[in-house]
């Protein structure tokens, strides 16, 4: 097992559509060096693109930084918001370092996905969980967390982001 480079924006492989993933078998290096480059990042999510793997997928585990660890391995992901209810709430990104971002997203949500023995999953979140699960689902759309404010606080985050340097 190994970290990782995370790749960062403005990278053209985080703005791009992932392929669905069709053996799990075939990542199942790849999903251990995953969870090795996001608890040494240290973040609470990490999808494929944003290692350079453009697959359906991303690992989180939402509690390891005040708790026991709870890896998820999400194959195919798919999320389905389970209110009207949308909640803004701070979000950063290992592709963007030091960038917050207030995202408003879906309070709940119904997180569907295969696991790496090719079982098929079903669960209902909230709080940090579906957050985090909503981001890593943007990563494999080819979106990062700025593609879900109004233009002008992305222009600014981008200004921001590019000013760093």
């Amino acid at each position: 097992m190994s970290v990782l480079p995370i790749l960062t924006w403005p990278d053209a492989r985080l703005a791009t559509v992932c392929d669905p993933v069709a053996d799990p078998d075939a990542v199942a290096q790849l999903v251990a060096d995953m969870f090795d480059t996001m608890y040494d990042a240290p973040g609470r999510g990490l999808a494929a693109p944003q290692v350079g793997v453009l697959a359906r997928l991303f690992v989180m585990d939402a509690g390891w930084k005040t708790g026991a660890r709870t890896p998820l391995v999400c194959l195919n992901p798919v999320v389905t918001p389970l209110a009207d209810e949308v909640e803004p709430g701070v979000e950063g990104c290992l592709s963007m370092p030091a960038v917050e971002v207030t995202v408003p997203r879906p309070a709940r949500v119904r997180l569907a996905w295969t696991d790496l023995s090719g079982a098929r999953h079903s669960a209902d979140l909230e709080g940090a969980e579906a957050r985090i699960a909503q981001h890593e689902t943007d990563h494999l759309d080819g979106l990062m967390h700025f593609n879900r404010v109004d233009a002008a606080t992305r222009a600014e985050i981008l200004r921001q982001w590019e000013a760093r340097a």
